[in-house]
């Protein structure tokens, strides 16, 4: 608190179309022909816009995973529901229903390790497969030159497996399709990253701003004691300002944070439950 405030605010967040942003003001007595207003928020501006340019890249991604989840859900809950029990065997409705879950978790872990490092998740990638798959397929995924494809097609085989009506299996081969597209753009968003030189250049566009900041707000801190109060509020704006930088870093890259491991392991165990269940189990009548 300043015992008596500056004629100028340090920072303000109005701005006429709403669009908020963390800038430094100017004197209102300064007429040099300088915009300086727009110098001293150059560096908070470049912030928000690197900022929202790497939300949405995490955005992209987590929207991708998002309707993974959804639509494996759908089409184990559509395989249950469309199975036709009246020739087969219950041991054989049993099986080729818990392969239907096996393969849908087959091709999510597989674009998981498809997305992620191989230092980081080739071993346990492997471990997976060979524990909950057969050994066969588990070695055909594992060889394959594009995993997530090789298990996008075992799904598929399931699928056709299945004893129902050709018009409900094209339904469930929709969701397939819809697999396909969240691997797409999903490998958009990993081959495309944000070029090195952006973030060095804005990286060093914010170091010399924030080296300069304390000539900007020395006549601001005049009141304190020697400009005393400019090194708490230097140090304050750095602070927030490169956590913001640091912030955008992370998200440009974001099937390093996304908990794709997490989201695995629930569909496979949402899958698995879907195919225990069996139409007529709690008294409700099927009629099919």
């Amino acid at each position: 608190v300043f015992p008596h405030p500056p004629p100028t605010t340090l920072f303000h967040y109005a701005r006429p179309n709403n669009n908020t942003t963390f800038h430094m003001l100017h004197n209102d007595d300064d007429d040099d022909g300088v915009d300086t207003q727009q110098i001293h928020r150059s560096a908070p501006d470049m912030q928000v816009f690197r900022t929202n340019t790497a939300y949405k890249r995490w955005d992209e991604a987590r929207k991708n995973w998002g309707m993974n989840i959804n639509h494996t859900r759908d089409l184990v809950r559509m395989g249950n529901a469309y199975y036709d029990s009246s020739q087969v065997t219950p041991q054989r409705r049993k099986e080729d229903l818990e392969r239907l879950s096996l393969c849908t978790w087959a091709f999510v872990r597989s674009m998981k390790r498809h997305l992620s490092p191989e230092w980081e998740d080739e071993q346990f990638f492997k471990n997976e497969l060979y524990e909950r798959l057969p050994k066969q397929q588990a070695e055909a995924i594992i060889s394959a030159a594009h995993r997530p494809n090789r298990a996008l097609f075992d799904l598929s085989c399931a699928i056709e497996n299945l004893p129902m009506n050709f018009m409900r299996k094209n339904e469930i081969h929709a969701a397939v399709t819809i697999f396909e597209d969240n691997l797409g753009s999903s490998e958009r968003l990993l081959t495309s990253p944000v070029p090195l030189f952006y973030s060095r250049h804005t990286a060093r566009f914010l170091s010399v701003w924030l080296l300069f900041l304390p000539f900007a707000i020395w006549d601001n801190f005049g009141n304190t004691w020697n400009h005393v109060g400019m090194i708490p509020a230097t140090a304050f704006i750095s602070a927030f300002l490169f956590g913001i930088e640091e912030l955008a870093t992370q998200l440009e890259e974001p099937f390093t944070i996304l908990p794709m491991q997490a989201f695995c392991d629930k569909i496979g165990n949402w899958c698995n439950e879907i195919v225990s269940w069996e139409g007529g189990d709690n008294d409700m009548p099927v009629y099919k």
